[in-house]
Order: structure tokens, then C-alpha cells, then sequence
């Protein structure tokens, strides 16, 4: 059914809703956070269609809702987020995505922009050399079949006790980088083998290292308890469970669709396939998802150990090494308490390309972070800019305490290919002091500046709607992709 704007009701200048009676199969209503020319945006792809599909889950709680930086997805839109009733409302693996707990870090350092610009195209050089980059390239671990299941059990933690890693990051992740629910045995062998020499990894897509400085600071207090100043030089690290998550998404997917005539669920798009949480099928998944998320903070720690190698092989074993600010997941579901009508519901929350962006006071945050609220990171492309944004208690009332992931596709990869000529990119970037890294031109061309919407904008909407406050804004000054 075609969406027209007349069908859409402004609730205030950031939150539009389509009511739950636009469409007979609608559970609950449609909900998007976004600026209007934003809107107007979105309604040129499918996210909406795929929003209200989304309502239609069995169990799902309040609304659907999108981010700002939504486009179209597998299924879900990414940019959505959607709670169902624990324990037997639905689980849906394309509310998650293929790329499992895909999410970003952000490193710190004790540098200065100013005193290290001569040395930013040689960093640009090693990280390239240090963290592989590339479709399906593989790292320098080589995991046997025991140390596979330790990965998936222990997540971050593995990394740490086999020396890639440090003790104290895992206070600053999302979960402590380990999910307790994670089942190895789930894991299809060849999941598994897909993810044996793919640790360390950043893989391809819009994964990336990325060197940044603090341009701009919004909140000197949240600011100074994050530990960000202006003019400090940050690494941002973005990727997931690569290939492993890729295939427990496949097998998964394909499982699902075969077993939903059995408790009698129908979707309207079969790419939302889902199962009660509660019956075999939906655990499974969700012990196969737990490890793919562990695989995913095992991942990134150990692209934190090659991102500190190379600024120790550039700026020497004397300098302060860099610290881990926090790591957030954006492709993932957790059992999460939250009230609806006032009454307090545990569920199963669902973030594609969402972040989890919880106000002060959130017990899972490390004592530092406390008083201010979660660190939700959000990346721009490769030429603008990125931020660094705190939660605030009106996501709960809003978001199921969750906020946008990135700037959004705004072009397909196809057409950002046609648009782009990607040698005079690579210049032009370097002319604006930016040095680009990567495997191929085609990489480049797919992930332009072009191809994805305001950062700005999308930002600017999550600050007005009161979701999160802004902290600081961060510049690229170096990027690697694969």
C-alpha cells in the first residue's frame, strides 16, 4: 500500500506516527523520529512500508519505530527498533540483521592534532598495514575448533586472556563485551568456519579505522568525564561479527521461515520471518545470536590491540597508549525492562542500526560514565564528521532507550559506483588533510561522502527530540576501509 504524506500524523516537529488503523495487520502504530525534510527523505525508499510491516509482529509493544538514519533494509528497516512481549512474543533475525552486534568504539589518546599533523599519512600507512581490510580477508589468528567455542563463550574476554587486549577495556563496553545467553553449539560448523581466520578483521562495506580529532565540544562536564578534550586525536573502529554473523543470520533466516506455519504466524513480508521467543527455534537463534555478538566483541578488541600496535610502531613505546572510551553494539536483541502504560514490561528489544542510548543512573555503566548517561558514538562518512553523544531518560519514554546508529545510505551502493570516480575522491579528500586507506577504488566509491545523508542532520533531530545530548564532534583525518 502506497504511503502519502496526509497519511502520516505530525505529533511534533521531530515524531510522526502512522496510526495503527492505516493497515488491518497493524499491532501498534508506526513511529519516526525525524526533522520533516528528513521525512520527505525517507519516504523515497521502503523504510516506511517496512516500518509498518514491522508493527504488524506478533507481541510487539507501543509502536514500531525508525531513527532518523533510516533507509531500507532485509526485512526491517535499518534505523528500527521494536520491542515484543518476553517471553513469547516474536524473535525475528531480520530485526537484527546479518551483521550481528555490528557496532563502533571509540579509542582515546594524550595527542594533539597540532603536534602530530606531520605524522597522520604515516598512521594512516601502518594502521592499513596492521588491521586487515578487505571481503572476506583473513587476520593473523587462526582460531582451532576449542578456541572457537572459548571466542563465542567469552567474547572481549578471550581476546584479553590470549594478550589482545587490555583487562580494563571491558568495563567500557556494552555488556561488559559478553553475553551470558551465547550457546556455541548452536553455531553452525560453517559458521564457524567462515569465522576461524576472520578475528582482527574489519572486513568490507562501510566498516572502517578511522583516526579523528575532537573538533568541537557541546557539554564540557560529559565531555571531561568521557575523557575527550579538543584537539585530542581519537581512533573510531567500526565492524562486526563478519562472516560468522553473516551465516548464523543465513541458517537462521532460512529455519525460521520453514517453522513459522507451526505456531501459526503469518507476516506480510516473508524477510520478517519470526518464532515466539520462548519455542526452540527462537532460543536457539537467540543462544546462536548471543555468541555471533561475542565473536563480534572479541573482533573489534583485537582491532583495538592492531590500532595501538601501530600508533606505538609511529609514535613509539613512550607515549600513553590509547585508552578505550566505550564500545556500543547497533545490530542486536536484549531482554530489557521498560514501561508501557505504566506498567513496567520486560521484552525482547530489537536494534538494526540502532544504539542503546540510556540516561543517567543505568546501573550497566561504568562508574565514570555513570552520572552522565551512556556514550552513544555515531559516524558520519568518511569526509564530514562524527559524534559523540550521551542518553538521556527521555529515550526510555521515546526510543526503548535507543537512538540512530550512523547517517544513513541516502544512495545505493550501485548508484554511489555510477556517481563517484573514486581516484579523484582519494585526492580531494587529501586536499581537505583526509588520508584514505583501502583495499580497492570500488571500496571507496560505494562508502562516498555522497552516499549518505546530513550527519549534521541527523544528529541535530536526536538533540532536539531530547533522546541524547550532544558532546563533542569528532573530524576525520585518516580512514581505512576495506
Amino acid at each position: 500500500m502506497k504511503i502519502h504524506k496526509t497519511d502520516i500524523n505530525k505529533i511534533n516537529d521531530y515524531l510522526w506516527e502512522i496510526p495503527k488503523s492505516f493497515n488491518q495487520k497493524m499491532r501498534v502504530p508506526a513511529q519516526v523520529l525525524a526533522s520533516e525534510p528528513l521525512l520527505d527523505a525517507i519516504m523515497e525508499d521502503r523504510s516506511l512500508n517496512q516500518l509498518i510491516n514491522v508493527a504488524s509482529l506478533p507481541g510487539i509493544q507501543r509502536a514500531s519505530l525508525v531513527m532518523p538514519d533510516v533507509h531500507e533494509g532485509y526485512g526491517f528497516p535499518i534505523g528500527g527498533v521494536a520491542a515484543t512481549l518476553y517471553p513469547d512474543g516474536a524473535i525475528s533475525p531480520g530485526g537484527i540483521g546479518y551483521d550481528i552486534n555490528c557496532g563502533v568504539r571509540l579509542l582515546t589518546s594524550n595527542q594533539n592534532i597540532e603536534k602530530i599533523k606531520d605524522k597522520v599519512e604515516l598512521l594512516s600507512k601502518e594502521m592499513y598495514a596492521q588491521i586487515p581490510s578487505g571481503m572476506g580477508k583473513g587476520g593473523q589468528i587462526n582460531l582451532s575448533s576449542e578456541e572457537m567455542e572459548e571466542v563465542l563463550l567469552k567474547g572481549a574476554e578471550w581476546a584479553i586472556d590470549h594478550g589482545f587486549g587490555e583487562k580494563d577495556d571491558l568495563a567500557f563496553m556494552e555488556s561488559n563485551g559478553r553475553l551470558e545467553g551465547a550457546n556455541p553449539s548452536m553455531v553452525s560448523e560453517m559458521a564457524k568456519k567462515r569465522g576461524t581466520d576472520q578475528l582482527g578483521t574489519i572486513g568490507s562495506g562501510n566498516h572502517f579505522v578511522e583516526v579523528d580529532y575532537v573538533e568541537e565540544i557541546y557539554n564540557d562536564e560529559i565531555a571531561k568525564a568521557f575523557g575527550l578534550y579538543k584537539g585530542q586525536v581519537v581512533v573510531l573502529i567500526h565492524t562486526g561479527s563478519r562472516g560468522l554473523g553473516h551465516q548464523v543470520a543465513t541458517d537462521y533466516i532460512r529455519l525460521i521461515m520453514t517453522a513459522m506455519p507451526n505456531y501459526g504466524i503469518e507476516v506480510p513480508d516473508r524477510e520478517l520471518a519470526c518464532v515466539p521467543f520462548n519455542s526452540k527455534e527462537g532460543q536457539n537463534y537467540f543462544k546462536a545470536m548471543c555468541a555471533a555478538a561475542n565473536y563480534a566483541w572479541c573482533n573489534r578488541e583485537v582491532i583495538s590491540w592492531e590500532a595501538r600496535t601501530a600508533w606505538k610502531n609511529i609514535f613509539g613505546k613512550e607515549v600513553e597508549p590509547l585508552k578505550l572510551m566505550y564500545d556500543v553494539a547497533h545490530n542486536i536483541a536484549k531482554i530489557e525492562t521498560h514501561i508501557v502504560e505504566g506498567e513496567e514490561l520486560k521484552m525482547i528489544v530489537h536494534r538494526k542500526g540502532a544504539t542503546r542510548a540510556f540516561g543517567p543512573g543505568f546501573e550497566e555503566l561504568p562508574n565514570a560514565y555513570r552520572a552522565m548517561g551512556q556514550p552513544v558514538i555515531i559516524p558520519g562518512s568518511m569526509g564530514t564528521c562524527s559524534y559523540v553523544l550521551a542518553g538521556s531518560p527521555k529515550s526510555k519514554e521515546l526510543t526503548f532507550g535507543s537512538c540512530c546508529h550512523g547517517a544513513g545510505r541516502r544512495l545505493s551502493r550501485t548508484a554511489a559506483k555510477k556517481q563517484v570516480n573514486a581516484p579523484v575522491l582519494k585526492e580531494q579528500l587529501r586536499e581537505k588533510g583526509i588520508y584514505v586507506e583501502a583495499g580497492s577504488f570500488k571500496g571507496i566509491a560505494e562508502e562516498a561522502p555522497i552516499a549518505y545523508k546530513d550527519v549534521n542532520m541527523v544528529v541535530d533531530t536526536i538533540s532536539a527530540s531530547e533522546i541524547a545530548k550532544k558532546v563533542v564532534k569528532l573530524k576525520p583525518v585518516a580512514v581505512v576501509k576495506g
